[in-house]
């Protein structure tokens, strides 16, 4: 019995002495990286509505109903959010812009009368700030004193695009 308590004691004692040197090995790794956790684009309690309300993509083909004899209308292309890219992608409300600066990239899409925020993200070392209005959005992006502004306007006419370094 004795000797049985005594095996028990060491094998305790070496798995506790492994966990802690794995512990202490891995905790000593990930202390030496720089690891900047991914930044989102907030939303604002308007657009949480609007898009809770919109579905986001098409029904899968197992719950489609079935084709009725009569015709029915196309679904709308603005049910599904338009994705960033490097080159105009025409939509349904407009065009979806992508404008690279050094402080990051942010997308427009571009309609006749207005436009929207697809998309902000700042590049790496950099911080984002964005201000929407009823006639024109601001993307900031800031690193130290450095500043890169992308300003979206369309209060006189069709939206146009500029962007400012300070």
């Amino acid at each position: 019995m004795r000797r049985g308590l005594v095996l028990v004691l060491a094998w305790t004692l070496a798995t506790g002495a492994a966990v802690t040197l794995s512990w202490w090995g891995v905790h000593t790794v990930m202390a030496g990286t720089a690891y900047d956790p991914p930044r989102a684009l907030p939303i604002t309690a308007a657009e949480a509505t609007t898009q809770e309300s919109k579905p986001l993509a098409s029904p899968s083909p197992a719950k489609r109903p079935a084709p009725s004899k009569s015709p029915s209308p196309a679904p709308s292309a603005t049910s599904a959010r338009p994705t960033p890219s490097k080159s105009p992608t025409p939509t349904a409300s407009g065009q979806v812009r992508s404008y690279d600066t050094d402080g990051g990239r942010a997308v427009f899409d571009l309609g006749e009368k207005s436009a929207s925020l697809v998309s902000a993200t700042p590049g790496t070392g950099w911080s984002m700030q964005v201000w929407k209005t009823e006639s024109w959005i601001r993307v900031e992006f800031t690193s130290g004193t450095d500043r890169v502004s992308v300003f979206c306007t369309w209060h006189d006419g069709p939206p146009r695009v500029e962007i400012g370094t300070y």
